[in-house]
This record gives C-alpha cells, structure tokens and sequence, in this order.
C-alpha cells in the first residue's frame, strides 16, 4: 500500500541466517553483565566485601553478628529450587532452566475436550475490557504520547541498534504479480545482490518466495551464487519463506500451511536454507492460528505490525510489545512462540525510527530530490549526509532510538528500514547504505553516546535480544512468563478487527468480492482431493504407469496448482482488496487449475476403479466434472444428465473425507422418469424435483433435480446409475409442489402436482425439526423439535448504507434497513428426501438483489437430517446498489448477551464481545467458516459457511453475516478504486440448532473460547469438503450390466474427531528418483475438539473417538506403510523437541501408533507400496 503523511504504507521483508551474528556479539555486548534492573547477587556481592573490607575495624565479635545478620537478611537459608521464588530471578536459577518449554507428561488419549485452558500474562480479552477507545491525539505520536526518556538508561547495557533494510513486494495489488515482477521486484532483488556484494557490512531480509522462485529461472548462474553466498554469510536472511504473506483473516488453515510448504521447500532444494523468523508487516489483523502453524514448522520468532492503534499503545505504556503468544488452549506452554510487534502506524520508514514521523522521514535518504519517492509530507526532506553535518544528524536520529527502545524491555533495538517496492535501482540502494553507515559509523566512535548502530537482519536482532535477556531478567514482578524465553509476558488471543487511524476499522475485507472468497475454498477443496486421489493413485501404479505420471504435464500442472492456491493466499487476494485487472488475474489462475485438477481427478478415478483401457495418458477421460464452470468469473453449473429409453449413465462419486459418509446427493437430469441403481445395480429411493433459478420472472427451468441417498467409503469411490426405462426399480418420486405468488403469474411445471400456499405460514419438515415460514416475506420464522421445544429463528435481510466504505473499510450510516417488502415467488417442494422453500422476494428495486432457499433432507444414517441449509442467490449488480452491503440477521431467543463465537482460519474458535465504546464496523469480526451464539440454557445456534464473511451479535440473540458489498468510492488506503466488479454468486449456510445434554460453563464469565460441538465438526467438513461428482461422457445400454466400481483404500473408517488434513506426494516430479530410504508420502492429521456438553457421537454418526491409538501401518486395506517419521508442518524437521511437540507424540510411531494429542496438527512422511 502506497505512503500517505498518514496511511503509511504495507511492505515485507526477509531475515537472514545467523552468519553474522557472533561478530557482533562480540564487538558489543560486555563481558560482564550490566542491567537496567539491579540484580540481586551482584547487591549481595557488594554488601559482603564491604563488611570483609571493615572487618578487623569493626571488631570481631561485632563482625561476625553483622555479617550472620546479613547472610540471613539477604541471602536467606539454601532452599529446594522453585520458579516462583522471585519475580526478579538470579541468573543462577535462571541457567537451570531450558530455553524450551519442558512437555509436561500427560495422557496421549484425553477425553476429546480440552478442559482446561492457557494460563497468561495478558488476553487480547483484557486489553478490550480495559482499552478506552478514546483516540486521543499524542502529539508527534499522534496515536501515543509524547516519549521521553531520562539519559541513563542505557549506562550499563549499551543501546545495541539493528538497522533492517527490506522490501515489501506484494504480489499482486495495483499491477499484477507478473507486471510488479516485470517493473519493480526483478530490479530490487538484482540490486539487493549487487550492492550488498560491495559491503560486508550491508544487510538485507527478503519474505516472498513468489518473486524469488521467478527471479531464480531469469538469474544467471553468476547472480545464484552470489545469492547464495550473501545468504550463508548472513547478509540476506530470509524471512517467513512462504510463497506470498499471507492474509490471517480469510485464509483457511490448509491454504496456509501449503503457502509456506510451497515456499519454504521450494526454498531449501533451490537455495539450502530453512527459515526461523518470520516477519508479517502488512497482514490486516493477526490470528494466533499463524503463531501455532509457524511454531509447528520449526519458527523460533515472529513480528508483526498492523493491530490496533489502540492496543498497540496499552501494550506499549507497560513494555508488553513483546511477548509470547501461546494458544488459548494450550496448558502445557507447548505453543509458545516470541513475537516482536512494532509499535508505530506503518512500516514505512517515518513511522518505524522512532515515535516522530517528520523527524524520521528525514532519515528516508530515497526521498531526496531526485528520486522517484514523494517527498517529506512534514516539509522538511533528507539531505546528504557529510561530516559538516553528521554530528546533528547522528544526534538528531539516535534521540529517535532511544525514545523508540523505552516502548520496550530490552537494550537491543529493531529498526526496519524500508517500504513497498524499494531499494528498485543502485542509486537508491547506495543512497540509503552510504548515509546511514556514516551515521552508525560516528555513533559507535562515540562511546560516551553508550550505543552501536550497524545494519542487520531479524536473526540478527532476535539473537541479540535473547543472548540479552539470557544474561539479564526483565520480568516484571507477579509476571508468568514463558520457559521459551524469560522477562516476557505471555498473551493469548488474536488481534482482530484492525483499526489503524480515527476509529476507522479494516472489516469490510472480510466480505470485499466474496465471488473469489468462494472460489478460493472450491480451489482449496479440489486441490486436496487430487493430491488425495494422484497418492492413491502412486501407491497403486507400478514402476511404468507412476514414471508416465511424473514425466508427463501432470506434476508441472500440480504444482501449478498448489502455486496458485498459494499466491491467493497474499494478503491482497483472497482479501479482495486488489485492482480489477489485478483480481482478474488471481481468477483466471485459480479457474486454470480447477480444470486442470479436474483432468486429472477424473484419470485418477478410471485408473483406481480399472476402467482406463487407453493406452495413451493424453487421451481424454471417460469422465467429466459434474459441475462446471466456463469461465473464471462464471458461476458453477451442473451439467444435464441426459438418459434415453434404455440406458443408463453412471455418475462416481469421491469422498474426500476419513470417514464413510452417507449423504443426499443431487444432480441435474433432463426428465424426470429416472430410477437410481447402486453399483450392484439394486434400486435405490429418490426423488425428483424442479430446478429453480433467480428472477422475478420464470422460475422454473425445465430440466429436474435428482435427490438420492447416496454412501461413499471413506477417502473412497462409488459408482451410481441414472437410467431410464430399468425394469423392476420405482421411478424417481415427483416432489408436490405449494406455490404463492403475488401477481399470479406462477404456472405449474409439469409433471408435478401443484396447489395454492393457504394460510399466513408455511412449514417444512423432517423427522427431527419443523420450519416454520412467513408466507408474506418468505422469511424463516421459527424452528420447532420433535421433543416439543421451539426456538424463534427470525430471519432478516437487510442493506447497510455507507459513505466511507472501501475495499477495506466497513464504515456504515447508521443501522441496515431491511429490504424484503413482500413475498414474491414462493415455492414450497415436499419430498421424501429433500423439502425446501424457494423465495424470491420483492424488494423496492425492479431487479431484486437476493433470492433464496432453505432445505431440510430426510436422510436416515445422515447428519443432514439435524441441519437447516440456507442458500442466498445474491446479484448486488447496477448503480442502484451503489455504496450497500448486504446482510442477513438471524433474529433468535437465545440469551447470549452479546457474546458469540467465530472461528480463526477454520482451524480454532474465538470468543467475540460487543463493546458499545467501539462502532458497529468494530464489533464485525472475521468468520471463515463457522459462528454460534449460546445461551445460559445451553441451547447453540451455529452457522456454517463454505467461504469467509463477516460477523457480528449486535444485539442479544441476535447474528448477522455479510454477504456482498459493492462500493463506489475508494477508502484512502491505497488502492484507488472501489468495490464495482460484483458477480452474482451463491453463499450456502449449514445452520445447526442444538440443545446442551450437560452443564456447560457460564459463557458470560467464562473469557476461554468454546469449542464446537462433535456434530457440528462434522457438518462443518461435510460442507467445505464435499463429494466430488463425476459423469460418464458416454451412456450405456441397460442390456450391458457393467462390473460392480467401486473402490475403498482404508481398513476402516478414521475416528471422527481424527481430521486428514492432506494426503499427498509432496515432490510427484521426483517421485521416481528419490532414494528407497527417502519416503515419499505425506499425511498431515488433526485431532478435533468437541465440546463435551453436547452429544458426542450419536447425533454426528460417530462410531468411534480417539480414545485408542490409531494404527498407520495397518490404515490402508493394500498398501503396505513403511519409514513413518513425525515431521514439521513445512515437511522441512523431524527433531520434535524444537516443534514444541509433546514428548510423546513420537512415541510408539515405530510400531505404527499415532499419537496426536487434543487441538493438533501433525504431519507424518512415510513410504507406501503395493501388496504384491
């Protein structure tokens, strides 16, 4: 994001291995340690010379009753070792305990509830009930105070200063990865090479993986070795490693890990090296998902920058801007990762010397006439640096670093020094190098200044910090703290929602262009289930059909595909808070490999089911994707079934997920006289229905909608047949059909039966649940149980106005105004299988924005049975709809006093609050797939989704999600443009209405998150992982039975609250020749949480929990599992220690056993082979 005298602007950097370090160390920290804080053994040191010095003055006598005296006063008796002795400890106690947190032993199968949380120094929770929210002006620090400092801080332990030099390149924004690579990033990665060679003294961090890979194909051999060489020297660290930055709101756990896999191993085959710090200065909000993903891939450190103004100025009053982040969750300290948040407005170079922006811009020497930079908003720009006038200069910026080290514990300064896309030419590069090392160069001949200044990177600075805080407590008295690293505080919680300057709040990119939100998880969704088939299919193939698969596209294209997941992931993406052109570019990419993942999932399935009998690999499938999409920005659409008298068409079905499910599936048939047959060709129950679309005109499209149970083994396939005129089977069941429309236009489609809606209601209903519906505005009104308990679910539309809204922005004129003014079209379908009223609405517009269904299925053996689906059509298209943002509200009786809970990343849930001293926009926060309310009678009303929106209780029992936005005004924080380039699209709800079988705790007082319910786990993977349909191309005469296909890898269904995360190869281009003892294969597991207060197996299905060890080597029914080892998340570790991991998780692993204790990822390699 671009600077403003304001906005600051969004960069990235990198950090560089620890070559350089020791030098340092040794050239200024002393020998002998000196401490801001007195420490107790040097006082008693002193106090016993001085009475040994005086004692023959004394007296004998007089001496030794004094210096007993003493011993006891200060010293005290020797006692057993404790950790809580002193808040202040000596560093003798302080030695004898490891850096790491020590695993408690515990037992590796608890009951599936974490019952107990962390223990902290600080929530995220305690910050907002004592934060005013008063924005008060701070003077040079407009979001601080006026710092000062006294002069002799810095006496004992000299001001070490790390001067960071970075470039934050995004890749995509404003131009488009390929065109920033083509005019900015190619240039600044030649130049970061380049000069640093010129100086040993030069430093430099780099983040993105994207633009590095890119630059690598295009670099001569020449520049890879200097590369190379800057890196193992400690020159150029890089940080974080992933493929992009990626956003921490939006972003699903499993995009994440494979962003930073992507870049991180693309990164240690090409250039050697594994990073262990992590730096994310422009993310818009911070999850602790990341601080545990990056613990689990091996990260020592992290730092970021964009969280609150507010929050950012109480951590900074009480020297708490760094700490450790541990999981909410996480008693055992396991977690703990150190972060380092910097304390100004922006990363951008006036906002991060020290608490004055017009001082600090003057030392931005890129900003001198003559370069490309704006000058100085404050008027007063940089000039030359010479020894005229280096003395005021240096003075003028060290006032800058001592103000800006009082905001923190230690005397080890981090300075970064850069912004987006810098450091573009030599000239600007030598500019900022040759200035600031004259600068560093007076300061440290100046002892009596007691600071040294040189240029350095994260690991740099992070090693500084810790050899400082080994040798010096900083802990504050009554203070937990962390083994990790001693003299921080701990924190848990996340830091969301963002709001950077006047109350102004970043939630409105938690909906900006949801179009894409959505494709992103189909892309997310359909690349697992690939990776899942394709390692299926390798540890199937032999030695000639798995050489076929990795010498042809197929493994370029993967990759691809990963890559494109990834770069999505960039906080501009799926964030959609990019240019037009820019997001059409991340849309076509994503479309790209969606069919290519299609071609390939369709060939995995003919070679696993045995039907493939070409024996080319490029000729076509037999198979294509049920639903299709014709172009990037093109809705998803089913294909027709077409099925003549005498034939049959089969349709395979995967199930992506680790148990077998039982599901009603739909496809699209051109006639409703169709029977469904098992693969055994045995008649199975359906029903057909007629396929609806939105519009004030004909609903109705002519073709059909088959509903059938269908059951799908776990991680397995089925085949079904559609076929027309099989005798001996039912046909399909005709659903009946009510109908209400307010003009009369309604026609009765055939072959259905059809009646007039009668009455002011309307109701669906299954053998769990009955709906009840406002015939007048089609609105849900009422959900009632067959136990006889009835709960008041009344839904809303409605359309915030705003005037500041922006692609970032949420800033809304007052409260949304409901828009449903009369019912409409209304169809109610009743059938065996699937019920549902269809609405669209009148509004006050021609062109009504929403229209939508809600959907009971009467499904024994499923867990569709216990949920409501809800599907909005949404078309916010045309100037009408300028500058709104559309929500739903679900209006219930549900005592929740304004607390909710909303996931983070899909991995975790977090407590919400609505406070009244922060605007409505404040109280939105992210909800990539799940939310629920809960009352003090333990009834819960969860909302799933399938893509990431926003969220909030305005008011008790009450919970709105945004659905779209379109904008007409840009939000002043860099992108030049609104929001106009809506789609119409399709938002599914999965909403689960569920009663407590034991107490819970009091969700008012209790400040923990709690966890979702086992079921609502498991609607929630149905959902964002579901089945995968494929059609045969060609139909088939019924006289010609095939062969009962189907196909299932598992010994048996994986215990449901056991998550397979990913199964995969993670190099298919060297699968072929990776040595024998190399293993090849990856399974990433999760072990879910559900809340024990409510039905933990007989509503979800569940036949089985983890309360005994799963077994790898015997997972898979003809696979044969060999060389298991527990490695990071990244793939790129296998010492569990410096994981965090419990000392146990490795345990048993070679006899097969897994060990994945409550709330865990963990990520297993092994080999697989075929029984022969």
């Amino acid at each position: 994001m671009p600077i403003s005298s304001y906005t600051g602007n969004r960069g990235r950097g990198v950090g560089g291995g620890g070559g350089g370090i020791r030098g340092w160390a040794h050239s200024l920290l002393p020998t002998t340690a000196k401490s801001k804080l007195p420490r107790k053994p040097r006082r008693r040191a002193l106090l016993r010379d001085y009475i040994l010095s005086h004692f023959f003055t004394i007296g004998l006598c007089i001496s030794l009753l004094l210096f007993l005296a003493v011993l006891v006063r200060f010293v005290g008796f020797p006692r057993p070792f404790s950790l809580s002795a002193s808040p202040l400890r000596s560093r003798a106690s302080r030695l004898l305990r490891s850096r790491k947190p020590i695993a408690k032993k515990h037992p590796p199968f608890q009951l599936n509830n974490v019952a107990s949380g962390a223990s902290v120094d600080i929530t995220t929770k305690d910050l907002y009930d004592k934060i005013e929210f008063l924005d008060l002006d701070g003077g040079p620090w407009k979001q601080g105070w006026r710092v000062s400092y006294k002069g002799n801080e810095w006496d004992q332990e000299k001001l070490k200063i790390f001067v960071v030099p970075h470039s934050h390149n995004d890749p995509g924004w404003k131009l488009t990865v390929e065109e920033y690579y083509e005019r900015q990033s190619r240039h600044i990665l030649d130049t970061i090479v380049e000069t640093l060679s010129k100086d040993a003294r030069r430093k430099f961090i780099w983040e993105e993986m994207s633009y590095l890979e890119r630059w690598w194909r295009d670099a001569s051999d020449n520049k890879r070795k200097a590369f190379k060489s800057l890196v193992n020297n400690g020159q150029l660290e890089i940080v974080g490693g992933g493929w992009v930055m990626n956003d921490e709101a939006n972003s699903h756990y499993y995009a994440i890990i494979e962003q930073i896999t992507e870049g991180n191993m693309w990164l240690n085959e090409t250039v050697g090296i594994i990073p262990k710090n992590a730096w994310a200065i422009d993310p818009f909000g911070y999850s602790p998902t990341m601080a545990y993903l990056l613990r689990r891939m091996g990260f020592e450190n992290m730092l970021i920058q964009r969280t609150h103004y507010e929050l950012k100025k109480e951590l900074a009053l009480h020297k708490n801007l760094e700490f450790l982040w541990r999981q909410s969750w996480d008693s055992e300290e396991t977690t703990d990762i150190f972060v380092h948040m910097m304390p100004f407005y922006s990363y951008d170079i006036p906002h991060t010397c020290g608490p004055e922006p017009a001082i600090c811009c003057q030392f931005d020497f890129a900003r001198m006439r003559g370069f490309i930079y704006e000058l100085c908003p404050w008027r007063e720009n940089p000039v030359e640096t010479n020894q005229e006038n280096v003395q005021e200069r240096a003075g003028k910026l060290l006032d800058q670093y001592r103000k800006k080290s009082t905001l923190y514990r230690t005397n080890t300064l981090l300075v970064p020094l850069g912004d987006d896309f810098r450091y573009v030419s030599i000239d600007e590069a030598e500019a900022q190098f040759r200035n600031y090392q004259m600068l560093f160069d007076y300061i440290n001949s100046n002892p009596s200044l007691n600071a040294e200044a040189r240029f350095g990177t994260l690991d740099d600075y992070f090693q500084t910090l810790r050899e400082e805080a080994d040798r010096i407590n900083y802990s504050h008295p009554g203070e937990m703290g962390s083994a990790q690293v001693e003299g921080f505080p701990t924190v848990s919680g996340d830091f969301f929602t963002y709001a950077d300057r006047q109350k102004d709040y970043w939630s409105g990119y938690y909906v900006s262009r949801p179009f894409f939100k959505a494709v992103d998880r189909v892309l997310e969704h359909t690349l697992r289930a690939t990776e899942m088939l394709m390692a299926l299919v390798f540890g199937h193939c032999r030695r000639l059909q798995c050489e076929k698969l990795t010498t042809g596209p197929f493994a370029y294209k993967l990759t691809a595909a990963r890559r494109n997941l990834a770069l999505f992931q960039h906080h501009d993406g799926v964030t959609g808070t990019a240019k037009d052109h820019v997001v059409q570019d991340y849309g076509t990419r994503m479309h790209t490999s969606l069919v290519d993942l299609h071609v390939f999932m369709s060939k995995a399935i003919e070679m696993l089911l045995g039907v493939r009998t070409e024996k080319s690999e490029q000729s076509p499938s037999q198979f294509e994707p049920e639903q299709v999409r014709s172009k990037y920005d093109a809705q998803p659409v089913h294909k027709v079934i077409t099925v003549v008298e005498g034939n049959s068409r089969s349709v395979v079905i995967f199930n992506p997920l680790e148990q077998t499910r039982d599901e009603v599936v739909m496809v699209i048939v051109d006639r409703p006289d169709v029977t469904v047959l098992d693969s055994n060709w045995t008649c199975i129950k359906s029903q057909v229905s007629p396929e609806l679309k939105h519009g004030k005109g004909e609903i109705f499209t002519g073709r059909h909608r088959l509903h059938w149970i269908a059951s799908i083994p776990a991680m397995g396939l089925q085949t079904y047949y559609i076929a027309n005129g099989y005798v001996g089977c039912e046909r399909a069941e005709l659903a009946k059909l009510n109908l209400y429309a307010s003009s009369d236009h309604l026609s009765c489609p055939k072959p259905y039966t059809c009646t007039k809606v009668e009455g002011e209601v309307a109701e669906i209903q299954n053998r769990h649940q009955t709906l009840t519906f406002d015939v007048k505005l089609g609105l849900l009104l009422n959900v009632s149980n067959t136990d006889g308990s009835q709960h008041i679910v009344g839904e809303e539309i409605g359309i915030y106005s705003s005037s500041g809204s922006g692609a970032y922005l949420f800033k809304p004129i007052g409260d949304a105004n409901p828009i449903i003014k009369g019912s409409g079209n209304m169809v109610v379908s009743m059938g065996p299988l699937m019920q549902e009223v269809f609405s669209c609405p009148k509004t006050a517009w021609d062109e009504t924005p929403v229209s939508h269904s809600t959907r009971v299925y009467d499904g024994v053996n499923t867990i569709q049975e216990f949920v409501i689906e809800k599907e909005y059509h949404v078309e916010l298209l045309g100037e009408d709809f300028n500058d709104k943002e559309l929500i739903v509200r679900y209006k219930t009786d549900i005592e929740n006093k304004r607390i909710f809970y909303s996931d983070l990343n899909g991995f975790q849930m977090s407590r919400r609050e609505t406070y009244d001293k922060i605007p409505v926009q404040g109280n939105y926060y992210p909800m990539p797939s799940l939310a629920f309310m809960q009352g003090s009678d333990g009834r819960r009303f969860s909302v799933h989704s399938r893509q990431s929106l926003g969220v909030a209780s305005l008011k008790n029992g009450w919970l709105e999600i945004m659905l779209d936005r379109r904008l007409l005004k840009d939000d002043e924080r860099g992108l030049g443009q609104g929001v106009m380039d809506n789609r119409p699209m399709n938002v599914v709800f999965q909403i689960l209405v569920e009663s407590n079988i034991s107490s819970t705790s009091d969700h008012v007082s209790n400040p923990l998150p709690l966890h979702p319910s086992l079921l609502s786990h498991c609607i929630g993977a149905h959902l964002n992982y579901p089945l995968h349909k494929f059609i045969a191309k060609k139909a088939q005469k019924l006289s010609l039975r095939a062969t009962a296909r189907s196909f299932s890898p598992l010994a048996s269904s994986l215990p449901c609250d056991l998550h397979i995360v990913s199964f995969k190869v993670p190099r298919p281009l060297k699968y072929s020749q990776q040595p024998i003892e190399d293993p090849r294969y990856v399974l990433v597991f999760q072990r879910r949480v559900g809340d024990s207060s409510y039905c933990q197996k007989g509503r979800s299905q569940c036949s089985r929990l983890v309360d005994e060890p799963v077994n790898l080597f015997y997972m898979f029914k003809d696979l044969e599992v060999s060389q298991a080892k527990l490695t990071s998340l990244n793939l790129l570790h296998e010492e569990t220690e410096m994981l965090g991991y419990s000392e146990q998780s490795g345990d048993g692993l070679h006899e097969g056993y897994l060990l994945v204790s409550p709330m865990e990822i963990q990520a297993y390699k092994f080999d697989l082979r075929h029984h022969h």
